[in-house]
């Protein structure tokens, strides 16, 4: 797997503003639907403001051309027990700017929130739209908990985007930084974006959220290992953000075996593996939330990462 670019300084949060500010029309909620081809129009603009800024300027600041008029983006969404976050959640990712799918799939909840998705579905409720159109919402039920990586093996064979991202079900990482991700692939510059936790610089860690100094370093040293065995030199390799084209994810799904946490460094290996396979990194916002605020890695996933780096 080759790196297409060094790592990008500025984070995610940054470079949204910027774009923001130079798409006031097209960000506008409803703004594009209004036009009979949303994506036509959007890469009218983005052509509008190339001429203006120039290539590079806009790429780094996610301001980039759909390459298909049905291009759509599929957002995998894992869940266990988070009754208080998954509503909240899944309105959040509708809200972004992006032809999208959402693909949520409840691995065996007890809480209430499997009922949470069945009545939100019932009502009416995941009927979504954006700016750029219907949104697929899509709800998957295990009957059992079988763990992340099980949960995400079943939401990859479902998803039907161009392109796939991850996304958790709490509120650690912000769903509005896809667009920053997925502008890379966009611009068929890449073919793997992972989003970076750690890839922090004084002028915009306070910007992008803090997390642990121990929980820093045990990430750190999981990465650390993984880049010696995969021959990478990511900054975070069990970052939740992953973006991959579905054409990329297909050539190893069906062999994902970890069914817990260890799924992330699984990928991270089989991905290196693929010949021609570009990638990129970008430094995103994360707010850590506490075991009490029902966090569920542990002890027992870090010893668990130690031994797929070995096996993978």
């Amino acid at each position: 797997m080759k790196r297409v670019r060094p790592l990008h300084r500025k984070s995610c949060l940054e470079l949204l503003e910027v774009r923001s500010n130079a798409l006031p029309a097209v960000m506008k909620e409803g703004s594009v639907a209004s036009q009979e081809c949303p994506l036509v129009t959007f890469n009218h603009t983005v052509r509008d403001l190339i001429s203006k800024h120039g290539k590079e300027w806009c790429l780094e600041h996610g301001i980039v051309e759909f390459p298909a008029e049905d291009f759509r983006f599929s957002v995998i969404m894992p869940v266990f027990n988070e009754a208080n976050t998954i509503e909240e959640m899944i309105d959040r990712v509708c809200q972004v700017d992006l032809p999208l799918q959402l693909v949520v799939v409840d691995d065996g909840s007890t809480d209430g929130t499997s009922e949470t998705l069945r009545k939100l579905n019932g009502s009416g409720e995941l009927d979504k739209a954006n700016g750029f159109g219907s949104i697929d919402v899509k709800l998957l039920f295990h009957k059992n908990n079988q763990g992340k990586g099980a949960a995400l093996k079943t939401g990859f064979l479902a998803a039907s985007g161009d392109v796939v991202g991850i996304q958790d079900a709490d509120r650690e990482y912000d769903p509005q930084e896809f667009i920053i991700l997925l502008s890379t692939i966009l611009a068929d510059q890449a073919d793997v974006v992972y989003g970076s936790r750690f890839a922090t610089t004084n002028s915009n860690q306070d910007k992008q959220g803090t997390s642990p100094g121990w929980h820093r370093w045990g990430n750190g040293l999981i990465t650390s290992l993984s880049n010696l065995k995969t021959g990478l030199n990511v900054t975070d390799a069990e970052t939740c953000y992953k973006v991959i084209r579905k054409s990329v994810l297909d050539q190893f799904v069906d062999g994902l075996i970890e069914k817990r946490f260890g799924i992330e460094l699984e990928m991270t290996a089989k991905i290196a593996k693929l010949n021609g396979v570009r990638f990129d990194e970008r430094p995103i916002s994360y707010k850590k939330r506490t075991y009490a605020e029902g966090k569920k890695i542990g002890i027992k996933d870090g010893f668990r990462a130690m031994w797929c780096i070995m096996k993978y």
